[in-house]
């Protein structure tokens, strides 16, 4: 089982970036997906979840400027994020579950500057 996530950086204020998680090695379609995201000394925290049959839910602090989205096909999840704040700066985690598994990717650094 592997997730592999890609796509963080440095970003200035107000700017976008785009995080990708590759899944293999489980039933994706079959998952839900989300993406947390975690800070120094603080607890991870769900960003944004989209479940199989596409129901999405977000944190409030990201309802408006995240998008969650997933491809069956490829076995991918994307979080697309815009107008990105300086307190969005964290590791950002994509994870699936289902009623039997829960599986991790390794984290992408996002840092937004002032």
């Amino acid at each position: 089982v592997q997730l592999q996530a890609s796509g963080g950086g440095l970003v200035q204020a107000g700017g976008s970036l785009g995080l990708s998680c590759a899944a293999s090695g489980i039933m994706f379609s079959r998952s839900r997906a989300g993406w947390y995201r975690q800070t120094p000394g603080q607890q991870r925290e769900l960003v944004a979840s989209i479940t199989t049959g596409r129901y999405l839910d977000y944190a409030e602090s990201a309802r408006g400027r995240f998008t969650i989205s997933r491809d069956d096909v490829k076995n991918m999840v994307y979080l697309q994020m815009n107008s990105l704040k300086p307190e969005d700066t964290a590791v950002y985690y994509c994870n699936t579950w289902t009623r039997y598994n829960n599986y991790w990717g390794q984290g992408t650094q996002v840092t937004v500057s002032s």
